[in-house]
């Protein structure tokens, strides 16, 4: 049976590039981060090895789901499956490949509640690092994975972080005074500019006031 596999690079690791683009209408502005998503032929801190091959089929898989027109879809920290919560969606994933041993993508962040959220931390200069999540099997005595398969690519705190800035920055807007009503307005305005940075300017006081 397949197992869960989840592995996480830091900003610095992955050497993980904030892009900024003007959107389609010219109104506004796209953030994207460039990066390694997967590490390949080395053992990594949850001592297993991804053979380059197996990493060369997933990425290969991913990028002819993106070009068949799926919408390949990101969270902000993990969930505890394989499962895409779309409320908790932060990014779509635009493209993937190879260089060297390791598989390389990037991914566009979308004006959704959690993307804001996100968008709102870039911006402010916390360095948030990618995690991918897949499926495969792991040779108990090598640690060599085999039948791998990528599903997408979170975004998530650094993983030394003794508290993750994700979960720290939903948990503290919700408790915040007017912030479920902060993201309930960001859900029902997602394509209104003056709404969206509103939200944006309150979630970076939040940012503020947490010190993060």
């Amino acid at each position: 049976m397949a197992l869960y596999l989840k592995e996480t690079l830091t900003f610095n690791h992955a050497g993980i590039q904030i892009l900024e683009e003007d959107t389609s209408d010219g109104k506004g502005k796209t953030l994207k981060m460039k990066g390694i998503f997967i590490e390949g032929g080395v053992k990594n801190a949850n001592q297993r090895v991804y053979p380059v091959q197996e990493i060369s089929k997933a990425v290969n898989t991913i990028n002819e789901q993106i070009k068949g027109g799926y919408s390949v879809l990101g969270e902000l920290d993990h969930p505890d499956d394989l499962k895409i919560n779309l409320d908790r969606v932060t990014h779509m994933i635009e493209n993937m490949w190879m260089d060297g041993p390791c598989g390389y993508g990037q991914l566009k962040i979308l004006p959704t509640p959690m993307g804001k959220i996100v968008e709102a931390m870039l911006t402010s200069g916390v360095k948030l690092g990618v995690s991918s999540r897949g499926s495969g099997n792991v040779n108990e005595s090598s640690g060599h994975v085999s039948d791998f398969e990528i599903i997408t690519v979170d975004i998530v705190a650094q993983p030394s972080a003794p508290h993750a800035y994700p979960k720290a920055i939903y948990e503290g807007l919700m408790n915040m005074r007017g912030g479920a009503q902060l993201l309930e307005v960001a859900r029902e305005a997602s394509q209104d500019q003056k709404v969206q940075k509103y939200v944006e300017q309150g979630i970076k006081r939040l940012i503020k006031d947490l010190k993060i």
